[in-house]
């Protein structure tokens, strides 16, 4: 048996999964914002619940929205700010009395869907997440791609590729830049644009299922979206050249992506055919925490 804890922002969710990915526990508690010691203690609680519920001592993998230092050791780059420069995994595995294993969020989705779901069976697997940010994992033949400075497949702070001359210099990020690719891909920046280009302040699901029953400047703002969409995945196909790219996260429900998308990105790929596959998530919202228990089974981070 296999647990993997998802440490999110607002929850911590955790689930048990046996050798063959079926779901043995799920369970799911509230985040404690801005406490440092007050998280390590929920997630010891959280795998404590679980294995009570299993009867079973399992491994531990935790998806953070963050990456493990491989100068320091500490945690980096964690939009939940109380997690920069802990020591995270150290403090788990003392806690847990087992070692453990960590990755960003984004590689767990990632990972998650090269087991056993949408990029199953695919030796390349790119995991974009598109929601209230844009984050990215890399999978190759079933082993997280972490990369020396660990941060393979941040897609998400590059600049935006071939930008138009409303386009620049663009947004600015939270990483201090401006015009990042997750300034213009985001479900916040599809709504600022739709509102900028006279629509009112609405969610961008709401958006989509304005353009889907018809309007003509919500159809206007996606299409807008999907040629940046377009831009900024071919910029990752012409690096790694991936099997398949599967999306998850809000704005991976919206349907016209995976047929408009792929007719555009043609032009900027630098191929005479396009064999990619966009496809959406199996596992849904519950990929990440699959993905961190399968930290265990098929990663880059285990040891040779």
């Amino acid at each position: 048996m296999r647990i993997g804890i998802d440490l999110g922002g607002t929850k911590i969710e955790g689930v048990a999964l046996a050798h063959d990915g079926r779901e043995l526990s799920r369970l799911r508690i509230a985040a404690p914002r801005g406490h440092y010691d007050d998280s390590v203690r929920a997630i010891v609680g959280l795998v404590a619940a679980i294995e009570r519920e299993t009867r079973s001592r399992s491994t531990v993998g935790i998806g953070i929205p963050g990456v493990v230092s491989p100068a320091t050791g500490l945690i980096k780059n964690a939009n939940s700010t109380w997690l920069n420069g802990r020591p995270l995994a150290e403090d788990l595995a003392r806690a847990l009395d087992r070692p453990v294993r960590l990755a960003n969020d984004a590689n767990c989705f990632a990972l998650s869907e090269a087991t056993d779901g949408a990029g199953a069976g695919a030796a390349v697997v790119f995991g974009v997440i598109i929601g209230t940010g844009t984050g990215g994992g890399v999978v190759v033949n079933g082993r997280v791609l972490h990369g020396a400075n660990a941060i393979a497949g941040e897609w998400g702070h590059n600049p935006l590729p071939v930008p138009g001359d409303d386009e620049r210099p663009g947004p600015p990020c939270y990483c201090g830049r401006l015009g990042c690719i997750e300034t213009f891909l985001s479900g916040p920046a599809l709504s600022r644009d739709y509102a900028a280009a006279g629509g009112d302040a609405i969610t961008a699901a709401e958006v989509a299922d304005r353009a889907a029953a018809g309007e003509a400047l919500a159809s206007a703002a996606l299409g807008r979206y999907e040629s940046r969409f377009a831009r900024a995945i071919a910029s990752i196909i012409n690096v790694l050249d991936p099997d398949v790219i599967v999306l998850g996260g809000g704005l991976s429900n919206i349907e016209r992506l995976y047929l408009n998308v792929p007719a555009l990105w043609s032009r900027f790929v630098f191929s005479d055919r396009v064999g990619t596959r966009l496809v959406r998530a199996v596992h849904g919202d519950a990929s990440g925490v699959r993905g961190a228990a399968w930290l265990w089974e098929a990663s880059a981070l285990r040891p040779e």
